[in-house]
């Protein structure tokens, strides 16, 4: 079965934030390395779209809706038959119900 991961255009904002403040704080190279290394995470689930744990905060959704950690960030996903979306990346120092209140 061949998985493809796409990501919304929410998750894409998210992740050029991400992006803007390390590129801001600590430099484009530390910026790229920790966005790279978000997005390559992600692509692990072309091979293994289960791999990440169910998200608690939000079994509310209609959807089942997983994540995978990377460093400091939530990679937050579900899986449509041979989809695989990335909803949002969420920084995980934020206070969890953020994350409840997004709208997935």
């Amino acid at each position: 079965m061949e998985v493809i991961v796409i990501w919304t255009e929410s998750a894409i904002a998210e992740l050029q934030n991400i992006h803007d403040y390390f590129a801001e704080k600590a430099g484009g190279s530390v910026a790229n390395k920790i966005t790279d290394t978000i997005v390559d995470r992600s692509l692990m689930l072309e091979q293994a779209p289960r791999a990440g744990q169910v998200e608690e905060l939000l079994k509310h959704c209609i959807v089942e809706v997983r994540y995978l950690v990377e460093g400091n960030y939530k990679i937050v996903y579900m899986i449509d038959k041979h989809l695989v979306v990335i909803l949002t990346v969420f920084d995980c120092r934020q206070n969890p119900s953020k994350l409840k209140k997004k709208r997935i």
